[in-house]
């Protein structure tokens, strides 16, 4: 879609979400904010935090539902590398900058503000405390924008019900030692909001809230539970380069800069668990519905896990060969360079032999991840190919169990604990030798080429 459309869309969700919610419909006030969403939302690191992904979120949804989708990843400061100027004149008032961290500001220094001190509340924040990127610093300033961008066409009730869902996308929180969950802490800070500022809600109408609450943030993690695991990986690399911007440079960036990426993703999907990526919630979703959500993304994470630990496993190995050459050698030099417009390439998969025996997966999921790495995920990246020619020859060639004893050895190369010659040593003299010659056959198609 085009950010002519995307914009126009956004502007017909917000109108529709305000009148539906009986507030002020001011459309020049509201094509402002519209434009100023999908400007932010279309910036030049977005790739998975982009107008589709927050039309998708509120897919379905009620009023409520749909104006928190718009505005729940407005700010994004690591992928956006800070916070935008059209954007900081909203939350300037209430948040400084002190040695490159966002802290909110003191009482003193601070105007009473209804709507501020509201966030403040729903969120648990104090005066004077410091916001961490992995800690809802990012929902915190987007609640705080929709509050402030809408507190003229809503009452306060709705608004916080606003505010309500986007703290709710503060994602993969685990339940606390009382066994408290977020939901439990944002029904009690409702329940305190209520009484400090007359909303005169009960706690019927609270649960109701949260459940909404609940129901918008498994909305916003939904990929996780995708029942074709090439899907949810589809998504996991659009995720990749928004935290990794040399990636954007095509055919330039390092093995280094690459597997640095691959490693991030594989220790994130490591740290994950079923039931800290969704929500339940009284009966938010159904027991039925829920345990169904936890089984397909337990399924998904194994799968991620196994291809993510593989690839990392393939770009070790050949980062450790590029020592040989130099310190900082692009991906491209190693691999050859990605294919642009269906312009033919010689790539280093051309010099790969078919292994006459190959290894047969014993497992489903090892079966699953190998004919990802060997056909490819099911949709093409800017930065990537969709299918991995040396982690499928080096799984063909020793099998999973070999690659899971390399990665670790890997993951010994990455802490500087053992040289890059030590981990070649350490692996199948047959997978090194092959590698190291369709590298070299790579290299004399390039002089051939330039013989010419």
């Amino acid at each position: 879609m085009s950010t002519a459309k995307d914009k126009q869309k956004c502007l017909d969700c917000l109108t529709w979400a305000i009148a539906d919610l009986q507030g002020q419909v001011d459309t020049e006030q509201l094509t402002k904010i519209s434009n100023l969403i999908i400007q932010t939302m279309t910036g030049p690191w977005r790739s998975f935090h982009t107008p589709n992904h927050i039309f998708e979120v509120g897919a379905g949804g009620d009023a409520i539902e749909v104006i928190s989708a718009l505005f729940h990843d407005l700010v994004y400061v690591q992928v956006d590398q800070g916070i935008s100027v059209n954007i900081s004149r909203y939350i300037s008032p209430y948040v400084k900058e002190d040695r490159e961290q966002l802290v909110i500001l003191e009482r003193p220094e601070l105007q009473e503000d209804v709507i501020f001190n509201m966030v403040l509340m729903l969120f648990g924040f104090q005066h004077g405390q410091p916001l961490l990127p992995m800690s809802g610093q990012n929902e915190f300033l987007s609640a705080l924008i929709a509050g402030k961008a809408l507190e003229n066409m809503l009452p306060l009730s709705k608004l916080t019900e606003i505010l309500a869902c986007i703290e709710a996308t503060i994602p993969f929180r685990p339940q606390l030692g009382s066994g408290l969950t977020s939901s439990d802490l944002l029904f009690g800070r409702l329940v305190n909001a209520s009484e400090i500022f007359q909303l005169e809600w009960n706690d019927q109408d609270i649960a109701k809230i949260v459940k909404r609450a609940v129901r918008l943030s498994n909305r916003d993690v939904e990929n996780f539970a995708s029942t074709n695991s090439s899907h949810f990986l589809n998504n996991t690399w659009n995720l990749i380069p928004e935290t990794n911007h040399d990636l954007k440079n095509i055919n330039s960036y390092t093995v280094h800069g690459y597997r640095v990426s691959m490693q991030k993703m594989e220790g994130f999907m490591n740290f994950l668990y079923p039931e800290i990526v969704f929500r339940h919630y009284r009966d938010e979703p159904n027991e039925k519905d829920y345990y169904k959500l936890l089984a397909q993304t337990k399924q998904n994470l194994e799968v991620a896990r196994l291809y993510l630990g593989t690839k990392l496993t393939s770009i070790a190995v050949l980062e450790a060969l590029s020592f040989r050459i130099g310190d900082d050698i692009p991906l491209s030099t190693m691999m050859g360079e990605l294919p642009q417009d269906e312009k033919p390439v010689i790539g280093l998969e051309q010099f790969l032999p078919e292994i006459p025996e190959p290894y047969k997966p014993s497992t489903p999921i090892e079966a699953e991840v190998l004919g990802l790495l060997d056909k490819g995920r099911t949709v093409d990246s800017s930065y990537d190919v969709k299918n991995s020619p040396v982690a499928t020859f080096m799984v063909k060639s020793i099998g999973f169990a070999a690659m899971q004893d390399i990665l670790k050895l890997s993951k010994k190369f990455f802490k500087g604990n053992l040289t890059s010659e030590e981990l070649i040593a350490s692996c199948d003299p047959y997978v090194i030798k092959t590698i190291k010659s369709a590298v070299l056959q790579l290299f004399d198609s390039r002089k051939a080429a330039l013989s010419q």
